[in-house]
């Protein structure tokens, strides 16, 4: 797998396992859905209290596991996490859920109010390196 191909692997799946480092230097795991946005950077879609989120204010290293549709189809995305909040953040939510669904939303009215609600920010990850690439 080239650059090329790890990239169009990131943007045609979704799903995938985020890593973040907790206090204690222990990885802490959360299954994620993503979008690989257009500027290049994954974006996810959280909740400001949740330990992923506040592992990443402390210390915004963060790997990203992706899985294929076969067990040895894979690929790591170590990264660096940006959090985004405020109204940059509702078009990001917007955006990142037609990627994630592949249609818009169908009242984005009741979808904004629920995630001002459940207090949804964006982790917008800058990619560093992928592997494996053979």
């Amino acid at each position: 797998m080239n650059a090329e191909q790890a990239n169009d692997f990131i943007a045609k799946n979704h799903r995938g396992v985020l890593a973040t480092i907790k206090r204690d230097g222990r990885p802490q795991l959360s299954n994620i859905a993503y979008a690989l946005d257009y500027d290049g950077r994954i974006r996810i879609s959280v909740t400001r209290d949740r330990a992923k989120t506040r592992n990443l204010r402390r210390d915004p290293r963060a790997s990203l596991a992706i899985q294929g549709d076969n067990w040895y189809e894979y690929l790591v995305v170590e990264a660096t996490a940006e959090i985004e909040e405020g109204p940059k953040a509702q078009a990001d939510r917007r955006r990142i859920y037609g990627v994630i669904a592949g249609k818009p939303h169908p009242n984005w009215y009741e979808f904004d109010e629920a995630m001002v609600r459940e207090g949804r920010l964006i982790l917008a990850l800058t990619i560093e390196r992928v592997y494996p690439l053979a």
